[in-house]
């Protein structure tokens, strides 16, 4: 909850220029895993590199995904992005985004219990955005997990590579 209104009175410190928050649906996969989906928002304004750069939060689970009415393990990815915008005035955008965070995999059985289900993340990612007429903005990347596991050093269900789905509405 501190978090929200450190960022809520960030967005309200930046009075008189042009801002946007989008807030959307992200779906993802990870290659030869999971569906995790989730919750995506970001925020961006002109003193950020002309509307260039965008500070957002990501939130994905298996629960919504492969797990959702199977026996799959219960994932969770809380990221922090960075996003840069080559094109932002264009209809094809493309972008690059560095994500950092926080992966958890419930495990459940107390069998697995001296098995390693946290893990930092640290993630790269590069695609496009489309700039609609329309206050929605889908945008598509593939991204590399930095950080990863085997099951012994790390959590087992934490593959390098991932593509994702964005669908955001713009808020503001």
């Amino acid at each position: 909850m501190p978090c929200l209104i450190l960022i809520f009175s960030f967005i309200q410190r930046v009075e008189g220029q042009e801002k946007e928050i989008t807030a959307g649906i992200r779906l993802q996969k990870t290659h030869n895993l999971y569906f995790e989906n989730g919750i995506t928002a970001d925020f961006t304004s002109s003193k950020l590199w002309d509307q260039r750069l965008h500070l957002g939060v990501s939130y994905v689970t298996s629960r919504l995904g492969t797990a959702l009415g199977s026996n799959a393990i219960k994932q969770d990815n809380y990221l922090a992005t960075i996003q840069y915008n080559f094109r932002r005035t264009k209809i094809i955008n493309p972008i690059v985004r560095l994500n950092g965070g926080f992966f958890h995999a419930n495990l459940e059985s107390p069998l697995f219990d001296d098995l390693p289900n946290n893990s930092a993340l640290c993630s790269l990612e590069g695609g496009i955005t489309l700039n609609l007429k329309v206050p929605v903005r889908p945008s598509l990347s593939f991204g590399y997990n930095l950080i990863t596991g085997d099951g012994l050093s790390g959590p087992g269900t934490l593959f390098p590579l991932f593509y994702q789905l964005s669908i955001s509405y713009k808020i503001l």
